[in-house]
């Protein structure tokens, strides 16, 4: 493959990714780490890219459309959702985010009874209302275009009036030191509230989700219980689990 081919290609795959790490491009593009890396810098001089700490992220500050996420790494967000829902036991209240990893989630809570759930999330809710005898509680407020969730002051003003067993949480991005961040004051407020209005806050992402940051901070971390992952973090952002006292799970697809 030509230098410009591959740099193309990395390009389309930050598209989809929004960051990806030297060693998944690696894995795809069969050249050496240190080609790779010179082919970073290379778009990093041109603006076409952000250079990080192991890896590169995308210039676009929009997250991906749902679609999209949801057809990227789908067996390692089927893996999560199964393990975290291993936490939950029938009669248990739960708060499920909006966005693909969290949907999974609520996939494997089908065949719990008796939940109480509050979502900002249409198709989580329709995962888990009128079975098992659920209560299902959808978050109001403005919906998002192209989310099927809602989300906003209204959103935020509603939730802070519950408190929940469990809240799942998903991961816009997570950086090497532990700072939580999200795309939008709105959604970095509306998490913020789902980590304080629960028992037990446990986050949610896949491994594309961690060494970079989306710019808005979500507060509250140090209240979270585990975080539920696909792969090991790497050592900095272990010890800052560590430090937090977060229970780091890796769910194996």
């Amino acid at each position: 493959m030509l230098a410009d081919e591959r740099r193309n290609r990395i390009l389309e795959v930050l598209k989809d990714k929004r960051f990806v790490s030297v060693n998944d491009l690696h894995d795809e593009l069969r050249v050496s780490r240190e080609t790779i890396r010179r082919d970073i810098n290379r778009l990093a001089a041109e603006s076409r890219l952000i250079k990080t700490h192991g890896g590169a992220e995308s210039v676009s500050r929009e997250e991906p459309g749902f679609a999209t996420r949801m057809s990227v790494n789908l067996a390692a967000k089927q893996a999560i959702g199964g393990r975290a829902a291993e936490l939950v036991p029938d009669n248990a209240s739960v708060i499920i985010d909006s966005g693909t990893t969290c949907l999974c989630t609520a996939e494997a809570l089908m065949e719990r009874r008796h939940l109480t759930v509050f979502t900002n999330d249409m198709h989580v809710a329709g995962k888990l209302a009128d079975r098992n005898d659920n209560r299902v509680f959808l978050l109001g407020g403005e919906m998002i275009q192209g989310e099927g969730a809602t989300m906003g002051r209204d959103t935020t003003a509603m939730l802070s009036s519950y408190f929940a067993d469990f809240a799942f949480i998903g991961i816009s991005s997570m950086s090497e030191d532990g700072v939580l961040s999200d795309y939008t004051r709105e959604a970095a407020a509306l998490r913020t509230m789902m980590i304080a209005q629960a028992r037990t806050p446990v986050l949610i992402g896949d491994h594309e989700k961690f060494g970079w940051t989306a710019g808005v901070r979500v507060q509250g971390i140090e209240r979270v219980e585990y975080l539920v992952t696909n792969r090991s973090l790497g050592v900095d952002l272990d010890a800052a689990c560590l430090d937090m006292t977060i229970e780091v799970v890796v769910a194996r697809a």
